[in-house]
Order: C-alpha cells, then structure tokens, then sequence
C-alpha cells in the first residue's frame, strides 16, 4: 500500500483540519460540514496529480489549444453518513465521477466496547476496471473500511484503489496494510497518535457526523 500523508508539508489544509478540532469552533456544524468539504477538495487536488491523463485539444473562440484531461473513470463511494460532506468536496473537483453511497456502523451486541461492523445499505454503480475512490473522514481501528471493501468487491473489481480519510489513526493503517490489497492508495490528510479504550482516534475531534448533522439515537 502507497500512503500520502497530505499536512505534511504546510499549507491551508493544516487551518481547516485545525477548525474542525476546535471544540470553539466545531460546534457550527454548517461551518463543520464546509471545513470537511474543504478538505475534500485539497485531498482532491492532490489526489489529481497521481492519475491518469489523455491528450486531447481544445477549441477556444480564436484557435486550439492541446491540454489534458483525465482518463480514469472514477466511482467514489462514500461511508454513510459522516462521508458525505468529504465526498462533495471530492465530487466539486471530480465532477464527471459516478457515486456509491454504503452504510457501514459499529454493532455492540454485548452493550459494551466489543463491537462487529455491520455494512447494509448500498447504492454502488458497476465498479469493475475502474478507479474506486473510498471516502470516510475518520480512520480508525480500520474495520469498516476493510468491511465496506469486501462488500463492494463480490459485484466487480477496480482496476486501482484509493481510499481517503482526514484523519487516521496507526492501528487503521496497519489493519489496511493487513487486509486490502496491494494495489492500494492511502491518501491521509493528518496523522493522530492512537485509540482510546474506546476505539476513538485521540486527540481526533469526536464524532465526525454528529458534528456534521447532529446527535443520534
């Protein structure tokens, strides 16, 4: 697996991830939703250069002008419902990808802290030989991404694989390392330093969709 760690270098990327920890400040989920979106579309931006391109030629109103454009067909799939403000920061700069949307939750059925992922709803076009791009801001025991993966694999094969996250946990990205293949893009927009008792990313930021859309059941 290729791992991008995107904040590594400064730039504006490091002000949004900053706004969305800010418990001053996080709190506004419109302007929550934004920052991630915001987000999105950096990890979009970088993303781009690490695809394919075909040549192709432009009429303007006064000659041709040969460019590029990209070649790859993109599905992105985002991980309800937290996913879905990073994948419209992706969708804003991959505006000609198809979407998949797949519910994917923690299970207790001990009423404690062991839990198993249930994955269930699923509105996924054909994945097979394209370039799937899987959304979910936080990364971090990494048992729903593997979950959602396995889930979406029974109905086609993409031909190369990136997955997204803001922020991530080490103990996700070694369980990704473990279980997806090796053909896979790990794009990271900030690194954390582990999970608590609970299996919450620290110093993370909470629950990013009660944040974005508020509290549930």
């Amino acid at each position: 697996m290729q791992i991008h760690y995107i904040s590594e270098a400064n730039s504006v990327l490091n002000h949004f991830l900053g706004q969305i920890r800010n418990v001053n400040v996080q709190h506004d989920s419109m302007r929550f939703r934004r920052n991630i979106e915001r987000i999105g579309e950096i990890m979009a931006y970088e993303m781009s250069k690490d695809l394919n391109y075909k040549d192709i030629e432009i009429q303007t109103p006064l000659g041709v002008k040969k460019t590029t454009a990209i070649e790859d067909q993109l599905v992105l799939c985002s991980i309800l419902r937290a996913g879905l403000p990073l994948h419209l920061g992706f969708l804003n700069y991959f505006d000609d990808a198809e979407n998949g949307f797949v519910s994917a939750y923690r299970y207790h059925p001990n009423n404690d802290d062991t839990f198993e992922i249930k994955v269930e709803y699923q509105a996924v076009p054909n994945i097979g030989n394209k370039n799937l791009i899987l959304i979910d801001p936080m990364l971090a025991t990494g048992q729903s991404m593997v979950a959602v993966f396995n889930k979406l694999i029974e109905k086609g094969k993409p031909s190369t694989i990136h997955i997204a996250v803001v922020i991530a946990a080490p103990v996700g990205i070694a369980y990704l390392e473990k279980h997806l293949p090796d053909n896979c893009h790990l794009w990271v927009a900030t690194l954390d330093e582990k999970l608590n008792e609970k299996n919450y990313i620290l110093p993370g930021l909470g629950d990013a969709g009660d944040l974005a859309y508020g509290n549930k059941l």
